[in-house]
């Protein structure tokens, strides 16, 4: 018996990288799985219907089941298409894997339009597009009398939650606004049955590898015998974990890297200062919490 056994779940971006290794474990684990992907390149331009029919192949080369999806998710219908394919062609949906994404990185005084828009679009709308799609199905579920027990993985970003990154205002944004969207999704959508969380991975991915100051670190040689903690496979277990149906973790955002999984928070009350009258700006001046200046 697998972990996944008779779950029906849709995995976006599973042509490569971590969504190939959540594609390739879920069916190891019984799942039947809608393998998504558009085949295009870093940053979002072309398309391939080859990784998503390669990653297909192999499961059922394996003995799973799988169909391929090359739907569009950064567009309406697109996401919608692919929920509509899992409902009739495997028989229903279980779990959303949100994990497609692109990069066109840059800094803010020269980021154009469109890169800001492709990625917010592929990364911020595409979750969400797919989301809204799969909770008009398990609503009309819910409503019918047949109560879900479904599970939605999100990919957020260290860029979007502890980490911003240089040069990725638009990623980090993106990434950011998954997360707080994943919690929002979460305290709406357990009245039907359905459990929201979010991931925000490390690990060795083209995306990774293209990122600057990180390909570096990424493309480092693993010695015989080691644990290769970069390796994108590391990622997969706790997104299956979170997709079992005996799971009822909900609302939750965890880092994930190698060996460690850390529960992450969002913003916190760090320090204050109050007044019993109208503030001036003098006194908020004097008394404001600022960081400490920099050594050097």
């Amino acid at each position: 018996m697998g972990a996944l056994d008779g779950r029906v779940a849709v995995i976006t971006g599973a042509g490569r990288g971590i969504g190939r290794e959540h594609a390739l474990l879920f069916a190891r684990e019984g799942a039947s799985v809608v393998v998504n992907d558009l085949g295009g390149a870093n940053d979002g331009s072309g398309s391939d219907a080859g990784p998503a029919q390669e990653v297909v192949d192999e499961i059922v080369a394996a003995g799973g089941t799988a169909v391929a999806n090359t739907d569009d998710i950064a567009t309406w219908d697109g996401a919608k298409g692919l929920i509509d394919q899992a409902v009739t062609e495997l028989g229903g949906l279980d779990v959303v894997v949100n994990n497609a994404g692109i990069l066109r990185d840059g800094f803010v005084a020269a980021l154009g339009e469109a890169e800001w828009d492709a990625v917010i679009a592929v990364h911020l709308k595409g979750h969400f597009a797919v989301l809204r799609h799969a909770a008009e199905y398990w609503k009309a579920q819910s409503k019918a009398g047949n109560q879900p027990n479904a599970a939605v993985i999100n990919t957020a970003s260290a860029s979007g939650t502890t980490v911003p990154n240089a040069g990725q205002a638009n990623y980090g944004a993106a990434k950011a606004g998954i997360a707080a969207m994943t919690l929002v999704a979460a305290a709406e959508l357990e009245r039907y049955g359905v459990r929201v969380n979010a991931i925000a991975p490390i690990a060795r991915t083209r995306l990774t590898l293209a990122t600057p100051g990180m390909g570096a670190i990424f493309a480092q040689e693993v010695e015989e015998g080691e644990h290769d903690l970069f390796a994108p496979s590391n990622i997969s277990p706790l997104v299956a974990y979170l997709a079992t149906a005996d799971s009822t973790v909900t609302g939750k955002v965890f880092a994930v890297q190698g060996g460690s999984i850390q529960e992450l928070v969002g913003w916190q009350v760090a320090k204050e200062i109050e007044t019993d009258g109208p503030w001036e700006i003098g006194d908020i001046a004097s008394r404001l919490p600022v960081a400490e200046p920099v050594a050097g």
